[in-house]
């Protein structure tokens, strides 16, 4: 844990969803979240791995009812010097492996929208899932996010040039997936793990969509565009988000699933 915490005291993650890449991600995030809530203000709503809370701050700001479990102290203060005492919202100091602080079937939405990206082994990754969908309602919803491996392939490896340090390292396999370890910080998969990881879980996948697409590869360019061009480039991107063929190659991908009735 040491690792996070020195990464999170130093980073702005406000500042990387307020750049217009990580716009990209944070809105088409917020619009399939807004549909699963289609405005009902008497849906529960968990995130956990809330960090600075620009989800859980915004959704409680909106009337929502709102419980916020984090990880990193310094995350924490950010998400509650953003409070004004008005918003209905509860914070912890938690772990997405243990959620026992929660009754089963309580929330009617689960966000897990960080925490699948420091853990590495298939046994963590089950854990924190199964408690996400132990705290859902049955046929609630529970909103995943993973960092996919294939773009961090393409952008570090090759075009930022680290190819040769990465393979001196050790850090990809022959079929190139990114072997990661704590240190590195982020746990790299493919849409087949992610499969994986939830079979003989009580779950539906409604659909997995590709949360920031392209704009990561086009960069700087993205972030240059007008308001008019983004606003299109947002449409073209919410067009193409569910495309099986585009989601492999995205930095992020949000898997939505439902649990099930019985």
């Amino acid at each position: 844990m040491n690792y996070l915490d020195n990464y999170y005291n130093q980073y702005e993650e406000d500042d990387r969803l307020l750049k217009r890449c990580g716009q990209v991600e944070y809105l088409t995030t917020m619009q399939y979240v807004n549909e699963i809530l289609a405005g009902d203000k008497s849906k529960r709503i968990l995130e956990v791995g809330a960090g600075t809370g620009r989800y859980s701050v915004t959704l409680a700001k909106e009337g929502y009812k709102v419980d916020a479990v984090e990880l990193i102290e310094h995350n924490l203060e950010v998400m509650r010097s953003k409070l004004d005492g008005t918003e209905d919202i509860r914070t912890y100091q938690g772990n997405a492996q243990d959620l026992s602080v929660f009754a089963e079937d309580t929330f009617d939405l689960t966000l897990v929208l960080g925490p699948l990206y420091h853990l590495y082994t298939e046994e963590d990754k089950t854990q924190a899932l199964e408690e996400a969908v132990r705290v859902t309602k049955k046929g609630g919803y529970i909103c995943v996010a993973y960092c996919m491996n294939d773009s961090v392939v393409i952008q570090e490896s090759f075009i930022k040039g680290a190819l040769k340090q990465h393979l001196e390292k050790n850090m990809l396999t022959e079929d190139f997936h990114c072997i990661s370890k704590p240190e590195d910080l982020f746990a790299m998969v493919r849409l087949e793990e992610i499969y994986a990881l939830t079979e003989g879980l009580p779950v539906k996948r409604e659909k997995i969509i590709a949360t920031d697409g392209a704009s990561k590869y086009l960069g700087q360019i993205v972030e240059d565009f007008d308001e008019e061009t983004f606003q299109i480039w947002m449409k073209y991107h919410l067009a193409t988000c569910e495309r099986m063929d585009l989601i492999g190659a995205t930095n992020h991908s949000l898997d939505i699933l439902k649990k099930k009735e019985k």
